[in-house]
């Protein structure tokens, strides 16, 4: 049997290409995300070259809807967690604006990853896999602008790299990306680019070069984080 590779959150940038690169190690991926609407796509670009791939459609939210997923899936030996925003309509409040409201609301993306790691630990143990998980750069700087996205950013950030810690002795690893700047072909750097006029020249960085990287990081197993940023 193939190894497994489930990419959580999936979208045209990032999550497309770990889909790739861990498909050309003769994985196999399954794609999961609300926009079904996408999949068939998704799926068709990685039989292109070669993946074999699968795709499902769920809000990582719910957890009766994750936990139903990760059974129809299996076994599972990898798995990357990078939900994200899709829409600039959803930046948050300024950190001084705040509310409690709206830091537990922000926490919801925390949530999923951590009852996914639930699900699928007693199989990555066994097949000594790994977990990989991506945040922003507001977990390591501060950037209040981004209001209660930095505190559950730096709680995944914790999360992850903590994991590494009490995994490592079972043969696991976990490790994070930390990515400041807009994700090529992603659906935020797609909207940047759709108004010139609003947001000027922006750096950008390429999904391809950042998936390379994390596979080294789940070979190598030397380090728990990679730093992303052009900012």
């Amino acid at each position: 049997m193939s190894p497994t590779a489930v990419v959580l959150g999936v979208g045209p940038g990032l999550g497309m290409s770990v889909a790739h690169r861990f498909g050309r190690e003769g994985y196999e991926v399954v794609l999961v995300s609300r926009g079904a609407h996408r999949h068939e796509g998704y799926v068709a670009e990685l039989a292109a070259a070669g993946v074999k791939a699968r795709a499902f459609a769920a809000d990582l939210r719910d957890p009766v809807q994750v936990k139903s997923i990760v059974d129809s899936i299996g076994v599972v030996d990898v798995v990357y967690y990078g939900p994200g925003a899709t829409d600039l309509s959803e930046a948050p409040e300024d950190l001084i604006e705040t509310t409690s409201d709206d830091a537990r609301a922000a926490m919801e993306w925390l949530y999923p990853a951590i009852d996914v790691v639930q699900h699928v630990l007693p199989g990555v143990i066994e097949r000594g896999g790994g977990l990989l998980f991506a945040g922003g750069l507001s977990a390591v700087r501060p950037m209040p602008m981004l209001g209660s996205l930095a505190l559950s950013g730096a709680a995944l950030r914790n999360y992850a790299v903590t994991l590494n810690v009490a995994l490592a002795g079972k043969g696991v690893y976990s490790g994070t990306l930390t990515i400041g700047g807009l994700v090529e072909r992603g659906d935020i750097h797609e909207a940047v680019r759709a108004n010139p006029g609003t947001f000027g020249e922006v750096a950008t960085l390429d999904p391809d070069e950042i998936a390379e990287i994390a596979w080294r990081m789940f070979v190598e197993r030397d380090r728990a984080e990679e730093i992303f940023s052009v900012l």
